[in-house]
């Protein structure tokens, strides 16, 4: 295998990738040869602590997933209409995770995949056509799911891709910066608060003469801000949309396969029970393999279509041996108690890093899934989006990698794979802690990616510092 140099390959990239495919860091990407664990290593041999990689769940080459899929490739690998076990058993699998009655299986090639069939599959149950999501939702890359995610269509300037008259979007229920914030409204029911946002959008759908088809969100919003619903507002909204004829689709495509850590999937946490529930990124470990799981009565009504639903590459023998694989190590290595272990020192960890800094206005999150929201003052709540993107390119340069994400694109963002130790954590706050003094208190001077540099001389201004190496 050839080995180009990190400027030939930026060379190739510009002629045959489209621009529109973004890279981390694309000022100054990183080149990654290999990986291992929750570490991965540039093609000098530096080593980064990825804190965001939720695809490679069970950590980067987990020699368990390696040998799976290579043993199965060595024997087979085919269209998905001839029987094999994989198949079965992996379905069965997921299906002993669940509520009793999510016991049907359909399988995919992505979460975009997924959640475009299980739209399909609520459209023939109910008949109707009215889809409910949040505000700031991201779905997938298709067309069907480009319709429903506010995080893209907020964001296009060409006016091809507008949210459709059935689509009907309430407001994320984010208490810290949402619509409704808890310091606007102390002491009140937020989840109580935020369902009536949707129920008054299913009155209105109602009142025109209209019907619910479905109510679709991540169970934990992830590309949102990584927002923590408030207490009881997914059991009112469920009840609501099943009231009104409709049913609830769990996305669990980010935040599913035990990174909560005190379940299998994040919508348990709020003790609600899906219609439909979809999955996808770590179910194969960064091989391409996804699912949608449903109740009998909805495949029932999805095969009296009179149209056959076949995918050549879903639930394939080699995509099944690799998701089993990834059930197995989280099982054996029990990482979802890891997860909830590991997860809790990170949160009071970085809880104890907002006491030592005014930047950090809020810390959020479960297991192995967390949220700091930087903000330029803890009174006003106003977001700090160049701090955030100061802190994400400076904590690259110390061999960490982050990201940033939110509306206003100031909340750091952790999803590490779940080996993600105690040490580690102890490593990222102490990066996160120069770092942070470093936009507080402008005592260190440091050269800035070209393409960032406005954002980030921004950022150190606003604290006293104009002065920075470009």
């Amino acid at each position: 295998m050839n080995v180009l140099p990190k400027s030939r390959i930026l060379e190739l990239r510009k002629q045959h990738i489209g621009e529109s495919c973004p890279l981390f860091f694309e000022s100054d990407p990183i080149k990654i040869v290999r990986a291992c664990g929750q570490y991965m290593y540039d093609e000098m041999g530096d080593k980064y602590l990825d804190c965001i990689n939720n695809v490679c769940q069970v950590g980067h080459c987990h020699p368990r997933v390696v040998e799976a899929g290579t043993e199965q490739m060595r024997q087979l690998n085919t269209n998905t209409r001839f029987l094999h076990d994989n198949m079965v058993i992996l379905a069965q699998r997921i299906a002993a995770t669940m509520p009793a009655d999510l016991s049907v299986v359909y399988f995919t090639n992505s979460g975009s995949e997924a959640n475009d069939l299980a739209l399909r599959l609520a459209m023939h149950h109910t008949k109707n056509t009215e889809i409910l999501t949040l505000d700031r939702s991201y779905f997938g890359h298709v067309i069907s799911l480009i319709n429903l995610s506010r995080y893209m269509l907020d964001v296009m300037v060409d006016n091809v891709h507008k949210q459709p008259d059935y689509v009907h979007v309430a407001p994320c229920p984010d208490i810290y910066g949402g619509k409704f914030r808890d310091c606007d409204f102390p002491g009140e029911d937020m989840g109580k608060k935020y369902a009536e946002e949707v129920d008054k959008i299913i009155k209105e759908i109602q009142g025109n003469g209209k019907k619910v088809c479905c109510f679709i969100a991540e169970s934990m919003q992830s590309c949102g801000g990584q927002i923590i619903y408030p207490p009881g507002y997914l059991g009112r909204v469920y009840e609501l949309v099943k009231k009104a004829g409709g049913v609830c689709i769990a996305d669990e495509v980010q935040v599913g396969f035990g990174r909560v850590g005190t379940h299998m999937w994040s919508f348990q946490v709020d003790g609600v029970v899906p219609d439909i529930v979809t999955m996808g990124k770590p179910m194969g470990n960064g091989h391409p393999v996804a699912a949608v799981v449903t109740t009998p009565n909805i495949a029932a009504s999805f095969q009296a279509n009179g149209v056959e639903y076949f995918n050549t590459f879903g639930g394939n023998p080699v995509s099944s041996a690799i998701a089993l694989s990834v059930l197995d190590v989280i099982r054996d290595e029990h990482l979802m108690e890891h997860a909830l272990e590991v997860g809790g020192y990170l949160k009071a960890e970085a809880l104890r890093l907002m006491e030592k800094h005014l930047t950090i206005g809020d810390v959020r999150g479960r297991g192995l899934f967390l949220g700091i929201e930087l903000v330029k003052d803890r009174q006003t709540r106003e977001p700090n989006n160049e701090a955030a993107t100061y802190l994400i390119f400076r904590m690259k340069q110390k061999h960490i990698l982050l990201s940033q994400d939110g509306p206003h694109c100031n909340v750091v963002k952790f999803k590490p794979p779940m080996p993600f130790s105690h040490e580690d954590v102890d490593l990222v706050m102490n990066k996160l802690d120069m770092t942070l003094k470093e936009i507080e208190t402008g005592e260190t001077v440091f050269t800035v990616p070209t393409k960032e540099s406005g954002a980030a001389v921004t950022a150190l201004k606003s604290v006293g510092r104009d002065k920075v190496c470009v």
